[in-house]
C-alpha cells in the first residue's frame, strides 16, 4: 500500500487526485491539506486547513507527496519531501521555478524522486525514458495558447478576468488559467523543464498546439521525435505520478485517432511577452526566476481583483525584474528574502485603488 499525502486537496488537481486514490486499491490517502477550504468531505486520517505543511508531513510519514499547493507557498513542502527521500509528485511548479537549485541539492542529499504532474513535464519524462542527455537534441513544450491565442495586443486592452478564465481545452484553477492566457505558465514550464531534465534553455522549445492533444515532444539526435499524445485530462499525469512505475487504469475513453487534426504554430512573443521574460529570468539565474514568479503572483491576483489590466501583468513583472538587486540563491533565507522583495516591488507598482 502506497501512502499518499495530498497538499492542496480542494483545488482542481487535488480533487482529481482524490478520485484517482479512491479508485486504486494500492493507494491510501494518509494526509490531506488545504489552504483555507473545508476538508470535511475528504476521507483521510490526518487533515489540516492552513498551518504548517511540513509538520503535517512529518506526522503523516508518506511514501509519496502530491504537492498541488498554488504558488511559492509550496516551497517548504517540496524541500522537505526531497530532503527526506520521499517521492514528490510535483504539481506545484512554482517551488521548482523559484527554488530549483535548492530543490536539486535537497534531492541529491535525500534521494527523493521528482515525478512531474504537469501534463507537459509528465509527457517529457515519459518520452525521455532515462535517455542520456547527449542523446537529446531538444525538449519541445506544447501549449494551447490560451483563450486569447491569435489576438493582437490592441485587442487585449480591455479583456476581463472572466474572459481570461475561459480556457479552451483545460479546466484549472484561476491562477494557472490566467497564467495560460498570458503565456506565463509556459514560461514557468520552461524554467521547470530546465531544472527537471538538466538541459540548457537554448535546447528547450515552445510551440502552440491548440487542441492540447500533443502534450510535449522530445527531439533526439538521430532525427527522431517522440511525442506524448492523449486526451487533455489531468487524471492521466496525476495517476502516472502516484502509481509510478506502473500505469494504472483510468476511466478515460481511448483517443479517436481518426478524428485528429494536429496543427502547430509559434507563440506570439510580442503580444504575449511573459514567455520571453520567464526565459530571460531563467537564463540570468540566481534570484531572477524567484522574482519573476513572485511578481507574477502579485500581478495575477491584482488582475483577478480588478486592480490591474491584463496588459499590466507583463509590465509589472518586467519592472520588478529590472529593479531587483540580483544575487545568488545560497539557502532558503536568500530565496524567502528575494520573494518578499519582489512582492513589495510589485505591490508598489500597482495602480492606486
Amino acid at each position: 500500500m502506497k501512502r499518499v499525502a495530498l497538499l492542496g486537496a480542494t483545488g482542481s488537481i487535488g480533487r482529481q487526485a482524490i478520485e484517482i486514490v479512491e479508485a486504486h486499491p494500492g493507494l491510501e490517502l494518509c494526509a490531506a491539506a488545504s489552504g483555507s477550504s473545508s476538508l470535511d468531505h475528504v476521507d483521510a486520517p490526518l487533515k489540516q486547513v492552513g498551518g504548517d505543511l511540513v509538520q503535517l508531513l512529518e506526522r503523516a510519514e508518506p511514501d509519496v507527496v502530491l504537492n498541488a499547493v498554488v504558488g511559492f507557498a509550496g516551497i517548504h513542502a517540496t524541500l522537505w519531501t526531497l530532503e527526506h527521500g520521499v517521492d514528490l509528485a510535483l504539481a506545484n511548479k512554482e517551488s521548482l521555478v523559484a527554488g530549483g537549485e535548492l530543490a536539486l541539492a535537497a534531492r541529491a542529499r535525500g534521494g527523493g524522486r521528482i515525478l512531474p504532474v504537469d501534463s507537459e513535464h509528465s509527457a517529457l519524462f515519459q518520452c525521455l525514458a532515462d535517455s542520456a542527455p547527449d542523446q537529446v537534441t531538444s525538449l519541445v513544450l506544447t501549449g494551447s495558447g490560451g483563450p486569447f491565442r491569435g489576438r493582437t495586443r490592441d485587442e487585449l486592452g480591455d479583456v476581463t478576468p472572466e474572459e481570461a478564465l475561459a480556457h479552451p481545452t483545460w479546466r484549472m484553477g484561476p491562477k494557472i488559467t490566467v497564467d495560460s492566457a498570458t503565456l506565463a505558465n509556459k514560461g514557468l514550464e520552461v524554467i521547470e523543464a530546465h531544472f527537471l531534465f538538466g538541459l540548457p534553455y537554448d535546447r528547450i522549445e515552445v510551440v502552440l498546439q491548440p487542441t492540447s492533444i500533443v502534450h510535449s515532444l522530445v527531439r533526439f539526435r538521430d532525427g527522431a521525435a517522440l511525442a506524448h499524445v492523449g486526451t487533455p485530462d489531468m487524471r492521466v499525469p496525476i495517476s502516472y505520478a502516484l502509481t509510478y512505475p506502473e500505469r494504472a487504469a483510468t476511466p478515460l475513453p481511448p483517443l479517436d485517432l481518426t478524428a485528429l487534426t494536429l496543427e502547430f504554430e509559434a507563440p506570439d512573443l510580442e503580444t504575449f511577452p511573459m514567455l520571453a521574460l520567464a526565459r530571460e529570468a531563467g537564463q540570468r539565474g540566481g534570484v531572477h526566476p524567484c522574482v519573476f514568479n513572485a511578481a507574477n503572483e502579485v500581478a495575477v491576483a491584482a488582475f483577478l481583483a480588478g486592480r490591474l489590466p491584463f496588459l499590466g501583468i507583463p509590465e509589472l513583472v518586467a519592472d520588478a525584474l529590472a529593479r531587483i538587486d540580483a544575487g545568488p540563491v545560497r539557502d532558503l533565507d536568500d530565496l524567502l528574502a528575494a520573494d518578499g522583495d519582489a512582492r513589495r516591488l510589485a505591490e508598489q507598482g500597482l495602480p492606486v485603488a
